[in-house]
């Protein structure tokens, strides 16, 4: 599914550079080599960032 329309990144993409490190929307776009166009993917980025961020502390528990 996507979640960038505008630069046509995937759940996938997305991912990937949350698990490389990325913490901000701004680093998933880098990751990506693309930039934010309409910013409508932005909440639902932070929504994966936090979701992540919260499985990896509960891991380390």
């Amino acid at each position: 599914m996507y979640v960038c329309n505008c630069n046509g990144l995937r759940q996938r993409d997305v991912a990937q550079a949350i698990e490389a490190g990325a913490t901000r929307p701004k680093d998933i776009f880098a990751a990506n080599q693309c930039s934010p166009q309409c910013a409508k993917c932005v909440c639902e980025m932070r929504d994966m960032i936090q979701e992540t961020q919260a499985a990896f502390a509960l891991a380390a528990e």
